[in-house]
């Protein structure tokens, strides 16, 4: 047989793999909860640039591992309401319904508005462990105030305490085992979620673990939006930090965000972490906050907290103030913005004049524009950056976290929020969102021709991003 035939042969037979290919990820495609947009993105780039839209698709395309949704459900977690039903929010018998574990009350909640503030409760947080610290966060700089953290947790490690450090493979792609060798070498354990090159079928590269979540003992929490680095958290005062939004928790609903913490390190590192029987875990109340530890991503089955948030912008009467680093939401949720405006509700959107990443800056416009042109109140941040997410609905609900108001936040990544639903915390919230409406520039203007023509490309190109 000539090398003519066999060359034809292997086209011939390439030719048809693809074929079959393509069709059996056309049909993972449709079976995927995407966005409409996305699922059109996903399909058009896959028949009209197949070599492209396949390969791209394999790495990026999945958003659901459900085989650690499943253990997610075996968690155990008590999804009972544990307030008064009067107490309830829209939200909250949405997020039960998902197998989310109900409204607690019994906290103590500290909002942590300032760098200082941030990083004084980390080392509070550290120096105080007895037992163990776990640590996940998306960003763990190895600059000055990521060093003394560092420090911070060898020394602790040394002295017998169990250290766990997660830091996701892409945020934190330039923090090497070589910055943090003290804390392994005095007995701590790090691990880097899901690197760039990880095991295959052990996720997608586009799933990226943007939690924050800071555990000392099983019954002390500190989560929010501040990653670890100098503009996040610092001991004095410097000219790059940003704005940003963390809180300390106490209470009974701190061994939720334990577990969570505990199946994302036996999922990057294989181990699973004993944790004292939950008897010894139950805290006694600590205070007056009602609060709910909402997990979401590719571990969670559903979407709980997009759907909770698109709930509460309809249910809200008097006001739903967003504030938010980048601003990505789909067709629904700004529908929703845009109606809730319309009929009378103070709908505010405070983000900064310029962020880090000028993507969502270019593709934000057209959102805001209909969003203002509706009624609603558009607030650029120029003082700095500002990196918080919070979302506040009447005087009923705030949410604190982890998540941004974008499409990869609230369709990809592993994200942690806690809702909030007593009224002294909320309008505590509330206070410091007006504070940086003082700093604020009201309105977004008109864009020329060019800026159209940009924000329209990307937008086309969002649900790929």
């Amino acid at each position: 047989m000539d090398s003519l035939v066999i060359t034809s042969i292997l086209t011939y037979l390439f030719m048809i793999g693809s074929f079959l290919l393509g069709v059996v990820l056309i049909a993972h495609i449709l079976l995927q909860k995407h966005s409409p947009s996305g699922t059109i993105a996903w399909l058009l780039m896959i028949v009209l640039a197949p070599y492209v839209g396949v390969p791209l698709y394999l790495l990026f395309g999945g958003r659901k591992l459900r085989r650690w949704a499943e253990k997610k459900r075996r968690l155990g977690l008590d999804t009972t309401m544990a307030i008064a039903p009067e107490q309830a929010c829209i939200s909250d018998r949405i997020l039960r319904s998902y197998g989310i574990p109900g409204a607690q009350d019994g906290h103590r909640l500290t909002l942590c508005t300032t760098a200082q503030q941030r990083f004084a409760a980390l080392e509070q947080l550290i120096n105080g462990a007895k037992q163990s610290i776990h640590i996940s966060t998306f960003i763990f700089r190895p600059d000055q105030a990521g060093q003394l953290i560092i420090d911070k947790l060898a020394a602790k490690a040394a002295a017998g305490v169990s250290v766990r450090v997660l830091m996701d493979g892409v945020g934190s792609l330039h923090t090497r085992p070589r910055h943090v060798r003290k804390i392994i070498d005095a007995g701590g354990k790090v691990a880097w979620f899901m690197p760039v090159l990880h095991r295959p079928f052990r996720g997608r590269s586009n799933l990226r673990n943007h939690r924050k979540i800071y555990i000392a003992d099983y019954k002390t929490v500190i989560g929010g939006g501040a990653n670890i680095g100098a503009e996040y958290i610092s001991p004095a005062q410097m000219s790059e930090q940003w704005q940003d939004l963390a809180f300390v928790l106490e209470g009974p609903t701190v061994r939720h965000w334990e577990e969570v913490f505990c199946r994302d390190w036996e999922f990057t590192s294989g181990e699973t972490p004993s944790l004292p029987p939950e008897e010894t875990r139950r805290t006694e109340a600590m205070g007056q906050a009602v609060v709910q530890f909402v997990p979401s991503g590719p571990d969670m089955e559903g979407d709980a907290l997009y759907d909770a948030i698109l709930s509460m912008i309809y249910a809200a009467k008097e006001r739903f103030w967003v504030a938010t680093p980048y601003f990505v939401p789909d067709e629904p949720l700004c529908q929703a913005l845009m109606l809730a405006a319309r009929r009378g509700v103070d709908v505010r959107i405070l983000l900064p004049r310029r962020s880090n990443h000028p993507l969502p800056d270019i593709v934000r416009g057209n959102w805001l524009r209909q969003i203002q042109g509706a009624g609603g109140l558009i607030l650029f941040y120029t003082a700095g950056m500002m990196h918080a997410k919070v979302l506040l609905m009447d005087d009923k609900a705030a949410v604190l976290g982890s998540a941004n108001m974008d499409i990869r936040s609230l369709y990809f990544n592993y994200e942690s929020a806690m809702f909030v639903y007593s009224r002294d915390e909320i309008l505590q919230t509330a206070r410091w969102l007006e504070q940086l409406a003082a700093h604020c520039q009201c309105g977004i203007g008109r864009a020329g021709l060019a800026r159209s023509l940009a924000e329209g490309v990307v937008r086309l190109a969002a649900p790929l991003l």
